[in-house]
């Protein structure tokens, strides 16, 4: 028999039973016979269909598959005819030169190679300055808040010095514009006028956007202060270091001592 290849294993296996019994027939290149009659040759063909399935299942990659088809073959081949002790006895032949079976064929390999950098952790700092996880959370959450009035103020310092520049802006190319083309030439009264009210207005427009912007950012600001208030009035209490010299330990019996000694003045 002529070694499937592993897509026509494949083949037959994503067919139902009986159409992948026929197809497995047709690659085998056997004629087509009548089931019942010729009993021999259709359990034949069902043990063939049948290791396909069992190989698959097993989880074989599609040419090892392949090989099992084969394997079996050959066994049923040279079994024909034998007794259940003789069959048994050349079944044991063939597992025991399988390993030889396997390792003489080429074998398809699939490698894969990464390349992966190991990043080292970073050196510990000492126990001693260590923080209770609480404490250094409120402490981060603390440190935001203060990052973010600090950037609110500087929101408004830029915005102060972008209308600064675009007031500036505005008023230059206003004067531009009711300047006289001619030297000498005077400014009528009514120029003189629309060129002033123009600039207040130019001035209450920028003046009206620096407020409403301030007025924002002081209530943030006010927001995140409020924040920070509440912070520090939960703050988690730190936890006191051991006592681990004698020195400590007789600085934390003083005060139990001194109320010793007033309840002995008290009695007498």
């Amino acid at each position: 028999m002529a070694l499937l290849t592993p897509q026509e294993v494949k083949e037959v296996f994503q067919f139902q039973r009986p159409q992948g019994r026929e197809h497995l027939r047709r690659l085998l290149n056997w004629e087509e016979f009548d089931e019942q009659r010729d009993s021999r040759r259709s359990i034949l063909l069902d043990t063939l269909y049948q290791s396909i399935i069992f190989a698959v299942g097993k989880g074989f990659p599609w040419l090892e598959v392949a090989q099992v088809v084969k394997f079996t073959e050959e066994l049923l081949r040279e079994t024909k005819g034998c007794s259940i002790t003789e069959a048994v006895t050349i079944l044991g032949e063939q597992a025991q030169r399988l390993p030889g079976y396997v390792l003489g064929r080429d074998q398809q390999v699939d490698l894969t190679v990464a390349h992966l950098e190991v990043c080292m952790p970073p050196q510990p700092l000492p126990l001693a300055e260590g923080m209770d996880r609480d404490l250094w959370t409120h402490e981060q959450q603390v440190a935001m808040l203060t990052e973010s009035e600090a950037q609110k103020r500087a929101d408004v310092l830029l915005l102060k010095e972008a209308l600064r520049l675009e007031q500036e802006s505005s008023l230059q190319k206003a004067f531009a514009a009711a300047v006289p083309a001619q030297p000498g030439q005077v400014l009528e009264r009514q120029e003189l006028e629309s060129l002033v009210c123009e600039a207040v207005h130019t001035q209450m427009e920028i003046l009206q956007q620096l407020l409403q912007r301030q007025i924002q950012n002081t209530f943030t600001i006010l927001d995140l202060k409020l924040q920070k208030k509440t912070l520090n009035l939960n703050a988690p209490t730190p936890i006191p270091p051991p006592i681990t010299s004698h020195t400590g330990q007789e600085e934390a019996l003083k005060p139990q001592r001194a109320s010793k000694g007033k309840k002995a003045k008290a009695r007498k």
